[in-house]
């Protein structure tokens, strides 16, 4: 995750809580991508807010079930071999492949030409993160596919260039969870999203109890009652939102919810939500107040980290620089 801005209800139930889960399936490692937060405005320029936003992620991770003493938590600053593979890999990809990138197309907007040459080879330096370990497996949102595919193109490429057909793997997509797309609490249509203007847009996991069930209280809704079946959420998208966030936070079936409140006012279904909400998120939240009450000790997990990741990713380096010709 980017540490820019604070993260969110989306940024727990698309991809936290499925990472704690991860642990007990795959040896994982967990980054907090800071080199990636400087290829925009959110976190170019701002020392201070990236080093403390850099410490609220990795807070994030623990407090939601992330365990450093089994999977190295770190950030991307401390592991320069990120950057010297990003390097060599700006020479295998080609500008055609960056091109067809939506998502910078998305981020730059109607001015291409005032963004950073980092944010349009933003999808390279992830491909490093990834082939820098030989990572076979990645949990991406499906915003991200399209990157993940570019890794596959980059790493079959680099093999092929090299003639080590299997030196780089094809990391696979990992997606799970059954609200992989959390939105925001004021239009249902649009994703939930760390910089949205509106604070009420979405649930931050710093927010405290009263704020989590007043946001949830006014979250948008329509004149209906909440359906009886899934048919019925049909061009209804800030219902389907509360009914997807519920499931997700209960561990429960779509069906399952709306069987349960199934013809009820949203005011119900609001208070019952905003319980459940509480409930899950507040001890995320008070683990993580009195982790950042520790900064020093965050600084610690995270040099821990980057230790360990350094000592898969060193070798996989140099083999890289011998393979491309760099005389050390």
């Amino acid at each position: 995750m980017q540490p820019t801005n604070t993260l969110h209800l989306g940024n727990y139930l698309g991809a936290l809580k499925n990472w704690v889960r991860l642990q007990d399936e795959m040896p994982c490692l967990f980054c907090v991508v800071d080199m990636h937060a400087i290829t925009q405005e959110a976190g170019y320029g701002k020392p201070a807010e990236l080093s403390q936003a850099t410490r609220e992620v990795t807070a994030a991770y623990i407090a939601a079930g992330v365990d450093p003493a089994r999977s190295p938590i770190f950030n991307q600053g401390q592991v320069p071999e990120h950057g010297e593979l990003a390097w060599v890999l700006n020479c295998v990809a080609r500008l055609g492949w960056l091109d067809r990138m939506t998502q910078f197309k998305e981020k730059s907007g109607k001015h291409k030409e005032r963004a950073s040459v980092g944010l349009y080879t933003y999808p390279v330096l992830m491909a490093a993160d990834i082939l820098v370990y030989k990572a076979t497996h990645v949990p991406v949102g499906e915003d991200q596919k399209q990157h993940l595919e570019l890794a596959r193109d980059i790493a079959q490429k680099f093999n092929n260039d090299f003639g080590v057909p299997d030196f780089f793997p094809q990391p696979e997509p990992v997606i799970t969870g059954t609200a992989t797309r959390v939105m925001s609490l004021r239009d249902g249509t649009k994703k939930m999203s760390k910089s949205d203007e509106s604070d009420m847009s979405r649930i931050n996991l710093t927010d405290d109890a009263d704020a989590i069930a007043n946001k949830i209280r006014r979250a948008k809704t329509d004149p209906l009652p909440l359906p009886a079946s899934k048919d019925e959420l049909k061009d209804r998208p800030e219902a389907e939102n509360l009914i997807n966030i519920y499931a997700a936070l209960a561990d429960q079936t779509r069906d399952a919810v709306i069987a349960q409140f199934a013809g009820q006012q949203f005011s119900a279904f609001k208070t019952a939500l905003a319980d459940l909400t509480v409930a899950k998120l507040e001890p995320i939240n008070q683990k993580m107040r009195d982790l950042l009450a520790d900064p020093a000790e965050i600084d610690r997990t995270l040099r821990q980290g980057a230790a360990s990741a350094r000592s898969i990713a060193t070798p996989i380096m140099d083999e890289v620089k011998r393979r491309v010709g760099f005389v050390s």
